[in-house]
């Protein structure tokens, strides 16, 4: 029954995750990014058996390499993401189609991966594909509110003295 719940736990965020960075789409820098991947690390991390108890070794080797994908691929659709600032202050990001591809190849590089843990004859367990999706969000996003960040001060929306003034300006004394 964990399988089938960690299956559904997958397919879901991926489809969630998916639908949500394709369009164009208003991004707040400050939201709680870490929350998803918080949960989904969570689940992975509530099997005990993250390892093949009979090739730990191997098994070591296949989750290093999983999650070092799981990053690249963070990395990487974090930079194919286009960010941007109107004028008015807000943040906006859209997913571009190399976006995408970077999507496809990190699918086809975790399938490869599950290919030589088959050939090895490894019991591979869907807590895997959780831990690694998890870096996955958590690398992009981290990285996405860096950039963000760098892209200038967020615009006080005020009727007060010194309204439009970057928050990093501070208000002279009356």
């Amino acid at each position: 029954m964990s399988g089938l719940v960690d299956a559904l736990a997958i397919l879901a965020v991926a489809v969630l995750v998916i639908t949500r960075q394709l369009g164009t789409r208003r991004m707040d820098a400050d939201r709680r990014w870490w929350l998803l991947p918080a949960v989904l690390v969570f689940l992975a991390l509530r099997e005990p058996a993250l390892l093949d108890p009979h090739h730990r070794m191997a098994s070591a080797v296949l989750l290093t390499a999983e999650l070092l994908i799981g990053a690249a691929i963070g990395l990487g659709w974090a930079w194919t993401t286009t960010l941007w600032r109107t004028p008015d202050g807000v943040l906006w990001s859209r997913t571009t189609r190399t976006g995408v591809a970077v999507w496809t190849v990190g699918i086809a590089l975790r399938a490869a991966l599950f290919g030589v843990g088959a050939v090895l004859g490894l019991r591979q367990d869907t807590s895997v594909l959780l831990l690694a999706l998890a870096v996955t969000l958590l690398t992009r996003s981290g990285a996405l509110v860096h950039r963000a960040r760098s892209l200038g001060p967020v615009i006080e929306k005020s009727a007060a003295y010194g309204d439009d003034l970057p928050r990093s300006v501070k208000k002279e004394p009356v």
